[in-house]
């Protein structure tokens, strides 16, 4: 299984306790590699050992700032995405209504069903399983619009509604696709996952080497570094276990459409 699927998978306790417990664990066995060195006699000296650890934390404190921001970014996105999908809906409905009374009676039947559909798009399962009834609305909208070129009517609504139609469904693609179909790559969820036990074990080796007492601190370091992790993780999810971005602009949006039709 795909590492990056495998995180999104899992409830947010979990992945905490999971992060928390390889990286005391991981400290664990860097401690005692240190007093085992010791007690062999090959101590190390400490500018050298303090440098690397150093560095490794330094490594790590950047690969989580950057999958934090592409991580905030593509959250970002999701949110600009709905809300964008809200506009090009709105846009595409208010057009309809100035069109010929067949196509328009057809169309506000259809449009309200349509963001019924985008409501609640929370994974990629949810999409795909709606994927075949938002498919065929779009093509009897298409259809709709394709029946407006023989009709005696104002050319430039005819193109202003087919523009916003075409608009709507690249927002679709776009959202479909941006949002629900792109992930931290599972090689980087690799990386910081290992980074951050090396991290936690050079610590722990770094203690070892030169005091014989466990550092007390360790279990507030290894649940920062979870925290992290997990909100990272949260905000790259779509599932149930993410951050869920509000639907009320399409929910808006159905309102308004559900309230001129009475």
């Amino acid at each position: 299984m795909d590492t990056a699927v495998f995180i999104s998978t899992l409830p947010s306790w979990l992945l905490f306790l999971l992060v928390i417990g390889v990286s005391l664990g991981a400290n664990e066995a860097g401690f005692r590699l240190g007093r085992l060195l010791i007690r062999r006699g090959l101590r190390e000296p400490e500018p050298p050992v303090t440098a690397v650890v150093g560095a490794v934390l330094g490594l790590l404190a950047f690969l989580l700032a950057f999958t934090f921001a592409m991580t905030a970014s593509r959250f970002d996105a999701r949110r600009e995405l709905v809300i964008e999908d809200a506009n090009r809906i709105r846009t595409a409905y208010q057009y309809s209504r100035l069109l010929p009374e067949k196509q328009r009676q057809a169309l506000q039947k259809l449009f309200p069903e349509y963001v019924a559909l985008r409501l609640g798009i929370t994974s990629l399962a949810v999409a795909k399983k709606r994927e075949p009834r938002t498919n065929e609305l779009q093509q009897l909208m298409w259809q709709q619009a394709a029946s407006l070129v023989p009709e005696n009517m104002d050319s430039e609504i005819r193109s202003l509604f087919i523009g916003s139609l075409s608009e709507l469904l690249n927002v679709h693609t776009a959202r479909k696709t941006v949002a629900l179909g792109y992930h931290i790559p599972g090689r980087i969820w690799l990386v910081l996952n290992l980074l951050s036990a090396m991290s936690m074990l050079s610590v722990g080796y770094q203690t070892g080497m030169f005091s014989h007492r466990r550092l007390v601190g360790m279990p507030v370091l290894a649940a920062a570094f979870a925290l992290v992790i997990i909100m990272i993780a949260a905000m790259d999810a779509t599932a149930q276990h993410g951050f869920l971005i509000s639907q009320e602009p399409l929910a808006d949006v159905l309102r308004m459409m559900q309230g001129s039709q009475h």
